[in-house]
Parts: structure tokens; C-alpha cells; sequence
């Protein structure tokens, strides 16, 4: 039996891979590149020294998913695979709509084709939009503020209906915050392609004298000190709920909905400053305006992760600045 990682050469599905292969699961990588590079895939390789096997398939592509099915015996998927830039969905919603719902729904009709009935969804923060309180619990109301959070809500729509219509369908859904970080090896990291749309990666660019300076967007929101705060997550903590999500349908049927988060807020400012501090370099910035989409601030309820899945992130700020620095200077 074989895990189907979907984008698993991306930043989060990379370090899902390596967490899962360290924990002797087998597993087969998909990925079309459109936002990650062949080169990660050996990077795993040598982190975890054990192999696996790769598509290089789009799931816009059904017939050529189909093949991987057909050639494998999949038991479970873990879905990464999607366009994930807030600002991007914006100005390309159709593009958006598109290549994350109907790369779904393919999935999910081949899956149900070879009696694939697990699946572990990457979800987001953005599906509950502007919270009218915080932390963010799972059970408050959904809505989005952009065509990116909207895509991520329907797929939620779309897996709990599978359910409801075949129990044996079993779902987690995982809505994540804000994955910043690298693993220690300094491997693998968050690498986009073209000009970062997440902050981290643009930090690091800018610290490294790639860009000039870094642009906040917007100082006049309703925080401590009028930028947006949000809740960073280290990405290897957010793999390995990855993993314990996957033992936690394994073990249950029906849909299981999680925050992944550290369930705490920090400003942008605050994560300039810390990582100038940790890592003894100036990170250049300026302000400007607010970005559409953006709010104030986001930050998770996690105690349902802990309760029944046992989970919990446990790296902090400085280790996420730290392990970012440190996958920047390699990779330079």
C-alpha cells in the first residue's frame, strides 16, 4: 500500500514527504512543477536516504492520473497540489478556480475509480475570513475574503459531501496558518518561483541583498502596532500533523477538521525584528498600502489538534527565523 503525496515536491508536501519516509511509510510524489523544482525531489532523497517513486503529472491531466493509479496501489492521498497566493487568485480567479477545484475533482473521481477512500486535505486559515473574534475555533463560521480561500472552502464542501455520500470516504481536513521555516539540513525550503508572494521568502531575499527592501503591507490595521499579525507555524510541525492526521483517519471514519497552527499572533514588524535579531542582519523595509484580501489579524484555537490527534507545534519564532537564515545561506 502506497501514500499519493500531491505536490509533494512544493515547500509543505516536501517536508511531509520526508517526515513520512523517516516514519517508514511508502510513499509515490506527484507533482507538475509549476511551483517547485525536480532538485527538491533528490534533496529528499538525501535527507531521508530512502527512494520512492515520482510522477510528473497535472491534475488537470485525469487520464495521465489515472495511470498512477492504475499502476500502483494507492490506499490514502495526501493533497497538497494547488495555486496558493492570495494576492495571484485576485487578479486570476478563473485560473484559480480551475486548476485547484477541477484538480480536486479529477482526484477524487479517479480515486473513487480504484477504491481510494482516504485523503488528508490541505487546507487554510482563509476559509474563515475576517473572524469576528480569536482565536480562530474550528466551528466558527466559513466565508472567504478572495478567490484562493474560496477554492479551499469548496474543496472542504466538496470531500464532505463525498463522505455523505460513501461513509467509507474518510476526510481530514486541515486548515493551516502561516508556514514559515526550513528543515535543519538546510535542504529543502520554501523556494517559489518568480517573486515570493509569502513573507518569509522575501525576507530572506532581502537580507541576502537579492531585493532592496521589503514591502509591509499596510500599517494602519487594529494591532499593537497597526500591521497585520498572524500565527507562524514551523513547517516541519505543520508535516508532522500531516502525520498524525493520517493516523487519525486511519483509525476513524468521517470528516476530521483541524487548526494547525501554534495558537499565538505576531505582527509582521515583530517577525522582521526577530529575525533580524536571531540571525545578526538588517532586513530593509518600507510601508505600503493594504493588500485585497488581507485582514487584520488570524490567529488558531489548537486545542481540538491536541485533544484528538495529540499534536502539538513546538518550535518557536526564533527557530523558524533561525532554520529560514539557515536554508537561505545554503541555497543561496
Amino acid at each position: 500500500m502506497s501514500i499519493l503525496v500531491t505536490g509533494g515536491a512544493g515547500y509543505i508536501g516536501s517536508h511531509t514527504a520526508v517526515e513520512l519516509l523517516d516514519t517508514g511509510e511508502n510513499i509515490i510524489i506527484l507533482d507538475n512543477f509549476s511551483n517547485s523544482s525536480p532538485e527538491v525531489l533528490d534533496k529528499i532523497k538525501q535527507i531521508t536516504k530512502k527512494d520512492f517513486k515520482f510522477y510528473k503529472v497535472d491534475l488537470l491531466d485525469e487520464n495521465a492520473l489515472d495511470k498512477v493509479f492504475e499502476e500502483n496501489n494507492i490506499d490514502e492521498v495526501i493533497h497538497f497540489a494547488g495555486l496558493k497566493a492570495v494576492g495571484e487568485s485576485v487578479e486570476k480567479p478563473i485560473e484559480y478556480y480551475n486548476n485547484n477545484i477541477t484538480g480536486t475533482l479529477n482526484l477524487l473521481k479517479v480515486m473513487k475509480k480504484y477504491n481510494c477512500k482516504k485523503i488528508v486535505f490541505s487546507s487554510s486559515a482563509t476559509v474563515y475570513g475576517n473572524p469576528k473574534t480569536l482565536p480562530i475555533k474550528e466551528d466558527f463560521p466559513l466565508s472567504t475574503t478572495n478567490p484562493y480561500g474560496a477554492t479551499k472552502l469548496m474543496i472542504e464542501q466538496i470531500l464532505q459531501d463525498v463522505n455523505v455520500a460513501d461513509k467509507d470516504f474518510r476526510v481530514a481536513i486541515l486548515r493551516y496558518f502561516n508556514p514559515i521555516g526550513a528543515h535543519k539540513s538546510g535542504l529543502i525550503g520554501e523556494v517559489p518561483n518568480g517573486i515570493p508572494n509569502n513573507i518569509m521568502p522575501y525576507i530572506v531575499r532581502v537580507a541576502v541583498g537579492k531585493y532592496n527592501e521589503l514591502t509591509v503591507f499596510g500599517n494602519d490595521y487594529d494591532t499593537e502596532d497597526g500591521t497585520g499579525v498572524r500565527d507562524y507555524i514551523h513547517v516541519v510541525d505543520l508535516a508532522k500533523g500531516h502525520l498524525s492526521a493520517l493516523k487519525k483517519i486511519r483509525e476513524n471514519s468521517g470528516v476530521q477538521i483541524y487548526n494547525l497552527g501554534t495558537g499565538r499572533g505576531y505582527s509582521v514588524l515583530e517577525l522582521v525584528k526577530t529575525f533580524e535579531k536571531v540571525n545578526n542582519v538588517k532586513v530593509n523595509y518600507k510601508i505600503g498600502d493594504r493588500r485585497p484580501g488581507d485582514i487584520a489579524s488570524c490567529f488558531a484555537d489548537v486545542n481540538k489538534a491536541k485533544k484528538e490527534m495529540n499534536w502539538v507545534a513546538t518550535k518557536g519564532l526564533e527557530e523558524m527565523c533561525k532554520d529560514s537564515w539557515n536554508f537561505i545561506l545554503k541555497n543561496k
